[in-house]
């Protein structure tokens, strides 16, 4: 047996067909991390919606600051820009790639995030059209 054939099959995300809204906001977070179209923190989250390059803000229900939720959405509202709203900061954290992970792949501490945006979403996925045809 050669070490081609003993590694695993790799599962493309384009396949997977998310069971709801929360998995497929995951695939497509995760997706546009790869391709470098995820912008995170207030103050690149701002300037970013404020020049209107952002196609989608993520945000927690759970953020401490309501200021900081009021500004995002005030500005995603002026842009006309579409926001989905997520239960937990650090749910939103672990999906952005704001976790340190060990080589076993175990989640070792998990940041908090309560805003990211995307920029570019990356590849065409299942999980992106699903998204899409819940924010229309």
């Amino acid at each position: 047996m050669s070490a081609e054939e003993a590694t695993a099959p790799q599962v493309n995300d384009a396949d997977i067909v998310p069971d709801d809204i929360e998995d497929a906001l995951r695939i497509v977070l995760r997706k546009s991390l790869e391709a470098n179209g995820l912008v995170r923190g207030l103050s690149e989250v701002t300037r970013t919606l404020d020049r209107r390059t952002a196609h989608l803000c993520i945000l927690a229900e759970d953020c401490e600051d309501a200021s900081y939720k009021r500004l995002v959405e005030a500005l995603c509202k002026q842009n006309n820009i579409d926001i989905v709203t997520v239960s937990e900061r650090k749910k939103l954290a672990e999906w952005s790639g704001l976790a340190k992970v060990d080589r076993a792949g175990n989640v070792k501490k998990v940041f908090k995030c309560s805003c990211v945006c995307i920029k570019d979403f990356g590849d065409r996925t299942k999980s992106l059209d699903m998204l899409l045809d819940k924010l229309k």
